[in-house]
């Protein structure tokens, strides 16, 4: 049976004086911790603190990198060679390990931030720069069922973890709904969630369409109003499963 690793959430993506999701309030309820390295929110007073919080709740602890892009929050494409794409991913993965050797922690994964997570999930090349940077940390990846970076992570024998975002619609072509952050329908989250448990499927928004949800951690968004009160109703129905979590596929 495929190990079901629970929920993940992006952490430590304040930045100075400013303040992003509630950090403290969803860590309770989190598995595996995504941190930001400081291209798209973060910094070294905020990693060092994210990495303390996180390791003081039994976190399996990842990098969070992204595009060079502060203004856009990471989330806003641009061209980017995959050489230059996988020097910047070691340079942020390797400010995070800094902070987990200083307090004693270790680095258990990766997870894209952003647009790069899309982008490198449809071009092959940037893909494999993906893979060229987790690669030399020895670490897992976590992305999406059916993308590039998947393809490029088996194909070089890299643990890949498929993720599935429940705090996310789809469209009828199968793409991600992202909208600006609102509070979560915490009922349309739950049926969501346990229909892809259930089936191995999502439905999309408009109905009619069917895309797979094969996943082993459920990935969930800090930077929603209600994110704290979503992570708590996720993990009661991970609890509730009958196969303690773990999805058909």
């Amino acid at each position: 049976m495929t190990p079901f690793h629970g929920v993940n959430c992006d952490f430590g993506e304040s930045f100075g004086i400013f303040r992003t999701g509630d950090d403290e309030g969803i860590a309770p309820y989190v598995q595996w911790a995504n941190i930001a390295c400081g291209f798209h929110g973060g910094d070294p007073l905020t990693m060092r603190r994210t990495v303390r919080l996180c390791m003081a709740h039994g976190h399996r602890i990842g990098a969070h990198p992204s595009l060079p892009d502060h203004t856009g929050f990471g989330r806003r494409e641009m061209k980017i060679a995959p050489e230059d794409l996988r020097d910047n991913l070691i340079y942020q993965i390797g400010a995070l390990k800094g902070f987990l050797d200083a307090e004693g922690g270790a680095l258990n994964h990766v997870k894209l931030h952003g647009v790069i997570y899309s982008m490198s999930g449809r071009d092959e090349g940037l893909a494999e720069a993906v893979c060229d940077a987790v690669e030399s940390f020895g670490v897992a990846l976590v992305g999406i069922a059916g993308s590039k970076t998947e393809a490029a992570a088996i194909r070089r024998g890299i643990p890949f973890v498929r993720e599935f975002y429940v705090d996310l619609g789809v469209d009828a072509e199968g793409k991600w709904i992202v909208e600006k952050r609102k509070p979560i329908d915490l009922d349309w989250l739950e049926r969501r969630l346990r229909q892809a448990l259930a089936t191995g499927q999502i439905e999309a928004e408009s109905g009619g369409h069917r895309y797979p949800a094969l996943f082993e951690s459920v990935g969930i968004h800090l930077d929603m109003p209600n994110a704290a009160e979503v992570a708590a109703r996720v993990a009661q129905v991970l609890r509730e499963h009958p196969a303690g979590g773990t999805p058909p596929g």
